[in-house]
């Protein structure tokens, strides 16, 4: 397929001031760019009968690229998977981020892990090639890709893997299983491996143990930090720690300072460390989405402390005990204190920021777009912490919460900076009422950030989609209008492509992309889906 794109205003993906140029896409690469390109065989412009294709915009970049959205199950399971992916400009995507891969499974644990995962991932069917990382390679390489997908090996999936959800330490043996599991994921083409110490089971490992970890892995490691509030600059000093040891380029998942007391404070005080660090040589940047509200399970409510209490750390154990009065008094005790090296965000920012999206029982349905501290009111309960209680023991914990926890000043701070990309963080769970960056992240960051408050270029925002995620994966040949690379071309009108999910219409689809080129091939065209399934699996 030969396809001429024609546009006013090219932004190659480099950062560079835009042209007026012409790009010739032959057999899913960019060959040529340049000025009046092939105007002899200009033909026509019907898409659907022309040898040569022609697309002409007020825009044209690269295609978009997430690396970070827990696609890991939805690849597979989602009918319509691709289709929000597409209408905001992105055509490749990296999953198994926040150490949450559903990759390797074990059966021992593997109904525990994947009730725990399922308000991210959502439900994980029986089936799927989660074994190992190489049948899961292999699975998404069988399967019809609407959009580029690479993996993360995720190093807290690999624990439970291997010891559940333990709080004890890795055992020389279980040590040396780990590290297998990293090499066969770096061996399967894992772009690197991601951390999620914030969660069970990896909250219970120490900066030794994460270390020797890390020094198995080859590419990328990326960090959903211990604590993103109070603990933020410590957090990123372990991080780094980690990092530093291993030798190894690191990439901090969606920086941010939690916590209102944290607001335009602890921000200024963590970059000023991670500045040092990159003056020091090291490889050290990070990504944001472009929202004051983050998206994870209620579970991450629940204080390591309290999980003690679970001898198994099952979620029986869990649910006999939170139905027991004794139990419920504990939580109440542990939610309200302050704990080292643990972000309370019930304190941090108050049960009326916590909302929950999604949940599992038929009779929760009404919960879903209110507080946890409406809900408690308004349903009956003595307080949030007893609705906290009834939701994990009769839910399992399959339920989702969005967290109003963040200060829009410290966000734009963070997107004026050089070494920051931006992402969307999207969860696939079946919320009623989802984050709205799942649908919106990419265009809300064009609109808000670029047209309407000017706090960075439409160069530099396009560069913080395109080639600067792309480096930072290891991402061959994508991310830039450059002659070589593989055609993930985008087209459209700035004043007309914008989000239109928000907190309360949260399913709401971008809409104005006028053109999306994947592999050199049109799959969206003028509000059309045509040829889907010409996604690559994309591997380091």
């Amino acid at each position: 397929m030969r396809i001429l794109i024609k546009g006013e205003k090219v932004y190659d993906g480099t950062g560079l001031a835009p042209q007026k140029l012409d790009i010739l896409v032959e057999n899913g690469i960019i060959t040529e760019v340049g000025k009046n390109l092939a105007a002899q065989d200009l033909e026509t412009k019907d898409l659907e009968n022309s040898s040569l294709s022609v697309v002409e915009a007020k825009v044209v970049c690269p295609g978009f690229i997430d690396i970070h959205r827990h696609a890991d199950i939805a690849v597979f399971t989602q009918e319509d998977f691709g289709k929000t992916e597409l209408l905001q400009g992105i055509t490749s995507t990296v999953a198994g981020n926040c150490g949450l891969s559903p990759v390797p499974a074990n059966h021992q644990w593997q109904k525990e892990y994947f009730q725990f995962l399922e308000p991210v991932t959502g439900p994980i069917p029986k089936g799927l090639p989660l074994e190992n990382f190489h049948s899961y390679r292999q699975g998404l390489e069988e399967h019809s890709l609407p959009i580029n997908i690479g993996f993360f090996a995720g190093s807290g999936a690999i624990k439970a893997a291997i010891k559940g959800f333990s709080p004890l330490p890795f055992n020389p043996h279980e040590m040396a299983q780990a590290r297998e599991q990293i090499c066969q994921a770096m061996d399967a083409g894992a772009l690197g491996l991601s951390f999620g110490i914030m969660y069970q089971p990896e909250c219970y490992s120490s900066l030794e143990e994460l270390s020797t970890l890390a020094s198995a892995a080859k590419g990328t490691l990326c960090f959903h930090i211990r604590g993103e509030g109070d603990s933020l600059p410590d957090s990123v000093e372990e991080a780094i720690s980690i990092a530093e040891k291993a030798e190894l380029p690191m990439n901090i998942s969606h920086f941010k300072s939690t916590g209102i007391k944290n607001w335009d404070k602890l921000i200024h005080k963590t970059i000023e460390k991670i500045e040092t660090a990159r003056k020091r040589g090291l490889e050290i940047t990070a990504d944001f989405y472009p929202y004051d509200g983050g998206s994870t399970t209620i579970m991450s409510l629940l204080p390591p402390s309290f999980l003690d209490s679970s001898p198994d750390k099952s979620f029986s154990s869990l649910k006999s005990i939170l139905l027991e009065k004794t139990g419920r008094e504990k939580l109440r005790r542990e939610v309200n204190r302050t704990h080292q090296g643990w972000d309370n965000m019930a304190l941090g920012i108050g049960w009326d920021r916590i909302i929950i999206s999604s949940v599992n029982l038929s009779e929760h349905e009404s919960f879903c777009g209110r507080s946890m501290e409406t809900i408690a009111r308004e349903e009956g309960f003595k307080d949030p912490e007893e609705l906290l209680a009834e939701l994990i023991a009769s839910e399992e914990g399959r339920v989702g919460i969005i967290t109003l926890s963040m200060n829009q000043n410290d966000i734009e701070t963070i997107a004026r900076l050089p070494w920051t990309c931006l992402i969307s963080d999207s969860l696939y769970s079946a919320a009623a009422k989802p984050h709205p960056r799942l649908n919106g992240a990419f265009p809300k960051f064009l609109r808000e950030y670029v047209k309407e408050k000017r706090i960075v270029s439409m160069e530099e925002a396009i560069k913080k989609m395109t080639s600067m995620p792309a480096e930072r994966m290891g991402i061959k040949n994508r991310g830039k209008i450059q002659v070589g690379y593989a055609a993930d071309i985008l087209a459209f009108d700035p004043e007309e492509f914008k989000d239109n999910a928000d907190y309360l219409n949260s399913k709401a689809l971008a809409s104005g992309m006028d053109t999306v080129i994947l592999n050199g091939n049109i799959v969206y065209n003028k509000g059309s889906f045509r040829s889907l399934g010409k996604g690559q699996t994309i591997i380091r």
